[in-house]
């Protein structure tokens, strides 16, 4: 049986217009505990909480007489069990250090005394100054005002570097050629283009991670480079922060380990992270789900494990860890897990205040894209960007393996695009907070397809909030991402979700939708309840129409709920909600 020790409740406080929350400091360790530093403390939350069986949920004819409060009373039944609900997810700890605000690192460069000026290629300046910085351990890179030329893609390979313009309307890095021509093609067999859902003119990842995806062709893994084992896991349930190790010596509090779950042929961790409803143990995953499923012939190496980055709070003793955030998904007798080292990385690198600026190209049909994108972070934690825009992309903005990334103030404007967000390969807890996709100045060719805000690839924890889409749709991208918010947006809803279909389900569980309005009145992939196990819809405003018109995976009985159709929420913003919850 997991360890149950039970966890306080936590009561929900008025949030300030953005959402924020401060965090009271803790009591001092008790003896022989070991705490991770103040600055990364979240409260001390021991254990797992009691988990709310569906049947405890607010029923429908209750939900008639309250439907005033009824998104209150959500929350509240939430904080009763954070992260042990049955339909809503534990976000709360979405963003860069769990929700903090960005430690910007002091001046120590200028790209002009580099040799950046107007109208010659600016690239080799850039990363001669961004090296500079990373080299001395870190440092601030200034851009000033001006438009640059760049005719090959920025790398930073450095934790701690911040490449800081003078605001996006002044500061305009202008990029000439897509990654297929200034860096490398990388096509498939069946000849997409991979620079379509991932890459980036501006590209955050270890120089180690970039040397294995080129030996490889880009052809094989993308995520982390796991290092040694330090512990092996016993079970424990969803919910749970406390976790039982064979032994604690090589862990510390503090630090980020990648807690690792095997993903076994019979798809027990697949039907569990779909849920446990009753269709997914009649879905047919090594027919249907190849890419996810083990022992198909199909996997995809990254899906051969669950991996979930995440910080230990403290150590408790000999063989016990309290983690920083609850547990997604239960750890069962039967599922071999362990915390492994991260491996190569890169933190703490920041892109602020300028534009990056694609050469003006036409849009090509589906999935031949060369790669005119935009930001790109892979297989990096704790990193940021703020007051960005990304003009003529394929891909705007790209959370490829990526853990805790904050994107703030972000727009994706100029023409039309394939997707302005994806957050693909076991991305977990990035938070997009104020962003835009903005009308496209050039129609989509016959051919070609928008999506808009991509999750994918079993991605959990991530967060939109406060956003505006004149383009694109919710499009949850197949392989079954789990327990994801979009909250507090407003959109027209005009863009298409997709998928490999040998990626299986659309929807793993827990997928919210709170407080969105739609104004083009197409209810298409808002409203969930027809497709997606154990989600849950709040405040949907907006929609002409029933159903989410998308085909469904799962037989029989869902256990989701929709509430508050067409009504405003008393609690329009999930994740400030959860944010306030102490």
């Amino acid at each position: 049986m997991p360890l149950q020790v039970p966890e306080p409740a936590r009561s929900c406080q008025p949030v300030g217009p953005r959402g924020e929350t401060d965090f009271r400091p803790t009591k001092p360790p008790a003896r022989g505990v070991r705490r991770m530093p103040p600055r990364f403390s979240r409260r001390m939350l021991l254990g797992t909480a009691a988990v709310v069986p569906a049947a405890g949920l607010i029923t429908p004819a209750a939900a008639s007489t309250a439907r005033h409060d009824l998104s209150s009373q959500l929350l509240d039944e939430w904080a009763a069990a954070p992260g042990a609900h049955p339909l809503i997810p534990d976000i709360s700890h979405a963003g860069y250090r769990g929700g903090e605000r960005p430690r910007r690192p002091r001046v120590v460069a200028n790209v002009k005394d580099f040799g950046a000026q107007p109208g010659v290629d600016a690239a080799a300046a850039f990363t001669a100054a961004l090296r500079y910085a990373g080299d001395r351990g870190g440092g601030t890179v200034v851009v000033p005002a001006g438009t640059y030329r760049l005719d090959s893609p920025l790398w930073i390979h450095w934790s701690n570097v911040v490449l800081r313009g003078a605001g996006r309307d002044r500061t305009i890095l202008h990029f000439t050629k897509p990654l297929d021509e200034s860096y490398r093609p990388n096509l498939q067999p069946s000849l997409q283009s991979r620079w379509s859902w991932t890459g980036g003119q501006i590209w955050v990842m270890s120089a180690e991670r970039k040397a294995k995806s080129e030996a490889e062709g880009y052809a094989t893994s993308e995520g982390w480079l796991l290092g040694e084992t330090l512990a092996s896991v016993g079970a424990a349930s969803r919910g749970q922060r406390t976790l039982l190790v064979d032994s604690t010596e090589h862990l510390a509090a503090g630090d980020l380990v990648v807690l690792e779950t095997d993903n076994l042929p019979d798809a027990g961790v697949l039907r569990h992270l779909a849920g446990d409803v009753a269709g997914a143990s009649g879905y047919d995953w090594a027919k249907r789900a190849p890419q996810l499923t083990a022992g198909s012939g199909g996997q995809y190496i990254q899906y051969a494990s669950l991996q979930w980055p995440v910080r230990i709070e403290a150590v408790l003793g000999e063989r016990l860890v309290l983690l920083a955030q609850p547990l997604r998904y239960d750890l069962r007798p039967s599922w071999p897990s362990r915390l492994r080292e991260i491996g190569p990385t890169v933190h703490d690198v920041g892109i602020e205040s300028l534009t990056i600026r694609n050469e003006l190209r036409p849009m090509t049909i589906h999935n031949r894209h060369p790669g005119s994108n935009g930001l790109c972070f892979q297989a990096v934690h704790d990193c940021w960007a703020d007051d960005v825009r990304v003009e003529n992309c394929d891909l705007g903005f790209g959370f490829t393996t990526t853990k805790a990334v904050t994107l703030t103030n972000v727009a994706v404007g100029g023409r039309s695009a394939h997707h302005s967000f994806a957050c693909r390969m076991q991305a977990h807890d990035n938070l997009v907070d104020g962003f835009e996709i903005e009308p496209f100045t050039e129609p989509l060719p016959t051919g070609a397809l928008h999506h808009g805000l991509n999750l994918e690839g079993l991605s959990a924890g991530n967060v939109w909030r406060r956003g505006r889409m004149a383009e694109g749709a919710f499009d949850t991208h197949r392989a079954m991402p789990f327990e994801n918010v979009r909250t507090d947006i407003t959109l027209v809803n005009k863009g298409t979700v997709g998928g490999s279909t040998a990626s299986g389900p659309f929807f793993g569980a827990r997928i919210a939708h709170w407080n969105v309005r739609v104004t083009g009145g197409a209810p298409y992939a808002i409203d969930l309840a027809d497709v997606a196990p154990r989600s849950i819809g709040i405040g949907l405003q907006g929609l002409t129409s029933a159903g989410s018109g998308l085909p469904r995976d799962f037989a029989g009985d869902l256990e989701n709920a929709t509430y508050l159709q067409d009504t405003a929420p008393a609690v329009p913003d999930l994740y400030a909600a959860q944010r306030s919850c102490s």
